[in-house]
């Protein structure tokens, strides 16, 4: 993907912000901006006219401020573990990155909650509460590196969030600022706040109303005991109707996972956890409670398992084996790394029943682009994350991967889906917008936006795609052509 050259960061710009920063927190120089040209969509680059580091809540407020007062685009940046291109930067613009703000975790036993700074890891937050025997339940893949803040920002999921639901469901509350540098507070300490709930329009909104500063999060306790179900199946049919007979039969696991040949065979040369290599899907099914709970739940699930026609089932014996099992789902995505130069991770979310439809449908596919797909997914609900395989130096297989990658969003919209479940839209994901909402739709989600964000100066030019945008991409759907990166989009 040509990036578009940033434009030099002007003078009075620069003195103002160097105003509210210190010298060492504001980078413009090529060499020092280029890390934070991409995040984890690296098909797609673009360097920043300046990014600033802010040390300290009064200068994140005044980089607003300023920004703001000069028309000039913000992009809030957290760990950069994102898959949809939400964080990248625009060439005429700031990118305010969060990552100092990763030292308060402030924990109160009596209301099981945690109070954390927006650059706290997600995993930090469970080793801070895990010696009072708590911890926080939503766990994406990228749990080791992704922040809080981040998580927010795109309503992350994770293996558990089947049964635990996902960040909306639990955090409580958000602090932040509004574009303008004014500080806003959603939510309560509560399980109820007054006035409008806005908590479900912030989270998930991908950066476009505030900056995220501080977020109360939920902590539960840990179960006293936890086993998994590994479950092998020669049709990929029957371990997607074997996700929906598990949920049919009354029963929401801790989690829920599915993986094919292809995934399974690239995630066990890596981490050897055990898998089948002869099944053409395997199911991951986590029981977790009481020692009595468990033990029923396990049953229970082996049953409608076999049922479904497994071929193989092992349950984990201990908790070295549970995590075992568990490695090579937690590392899908670095195993996909090994066996291709580049991997684009689509995300979208299907009715649990569509499972095997889809993945025949992405079989299909392998061949029209002709180009291989390795497929992990929270089968639990429905969540599909393909990883396209290609060389992103080859710009015909980029291309082929882009239309391979809109064919599987525009499929899972065909079977009664979204274009997505946890990863976002970002700039990915604009066109098959289009497909998903109709123009009035579309037209009320910026509403939503004009009224945080009068201007459109923050994280502009993503998840919503103007009535022109749409208007075009229908004409290069006909033609079988591609659409080129979205410059700024004014509402």
């Amino acid at each position: 993907m040509n990036a578009t050259a940033p434009l030099a960061l002007p003078l009075d710009l620069k003195s103002a912000l160097l105003v509210v920063l210190p010298a060492h927190a504001l980078l413009w120089q090529a060499e020092d901006t280029v890390p934070y040209e991409c995040d984890g969509l690296t098909a797609y680059r673009q360097r920043p006219m300046a990014v600033a580091l802010p040390e300290t809540e009064d200068q994140v407020q005044g980089v607003l401020r300023v920004c703001h007062a000069a028309g000039v685009p913000v992009v809030a940046r957290g760990a950069g573990t994102g898959l949809s291109g939400g964080a990248m930067p625009l060439a005429n613009g700031v990118t305010l990155s969060l990552a100092k703000f990763n030292r308060q975790i402030s924990i109160d036993i009596d209301s099981c909650t945690a109070r954390v700074q927006s650059g706290v890891r997600n995993l930090a937050i469970s080793e801070a509460a895990a010696s009072l025997g708590l911890y926080y339940a939503p766990d994406p893949s990228s749990q080791i590196a992704c922040t809080i803040g981040g998580n927010v920002t795109e309503n992350s999921g994770g293996v558990h969030c089947l049964k635990y639901g996902l960040t909306l469901h639990n955090v409580l509350k958000v602090r932040g600022f509004t574009v303008e540098g004014d500080p806003i507070e959603i939510g309560s300490d509560a399980l109820d706040t007054p006035g409008f709930d806005l908590l479900p329009v912030l989270v998930g909104s991908e950066g476009m109303l505030a900056v995220t500063m501080e977020v109360t999060v939920k902590l539960i306790p840990k179960p006293k005991l936890a086993r998994c179900i590994m479950a092998s199946f020669d049709d990929m049919r029957k371990a997607g109707d074997a996700v929906a007979s598990v949920i049919a039969a009354g029963i929401i696991p801790a989690g829920l996972e599915m993986m094919d040949k292809p995934m399974t065979a690239a995630v066990e040369a890596f981490v050897h956890a055990g898998y089948d290599l002869t099944a053409e899907a395997i199911l991951l099914c986590e029981s977790d409670g009481t020692p009595e709970e468990v033990a029923e739940e396990i049953e229970r699930m082996t049953a409608v398992l076999q049922g479904c026609g497994a071929t193989a089932i092992a349950v984990s014996r201990d908790e070295a084996e549970r995590l075992k099992f568990w490695s090579g789902r937690k590392n899908a995505f670095p195993a996909s790394g090994r066996i291709s130069p580049d991997y684009m991770c689509m995300d979208s979310t299907i009715p649990r029943k569509r499972l095997a439809d889809i993945l025949l449908a992405i079989q299909g596919m392998e061949k029209k682009y002709d180009l291989k797909c390795a497929n992990v997914f929270h089968a639990g609900d429905g969540n599909l994350h393909p990883l396209i395989l290609f060389d992103a130096n080859d710009p015909d297989q980029l291309h082929r991967c882009e239309l391979f990658g809109a064919d599987i969003l525009e499929t899972s919209v065909a079977m009664g889906g979204t274009v997505t479940g946890e990863h976002g839209v970002g700039v990915e994901k604009l066109n098959s917008m289009c497909v998903q909402f109709t123009a009035a739709e579309n037209e009320f989600m910026f509403a939503v936006k004009r009224a945080f964000d009068l201007k459109g100066t923050l994280n502009p030019g993503k998840v919503i795609p103007t009535l022109q945008r749409c208007a075009e991409y229908g004409k290069m759907v006909i033609k079988g052509g591609r659409m080129p990166l979205p410059e700024l989009e004014r509402f």
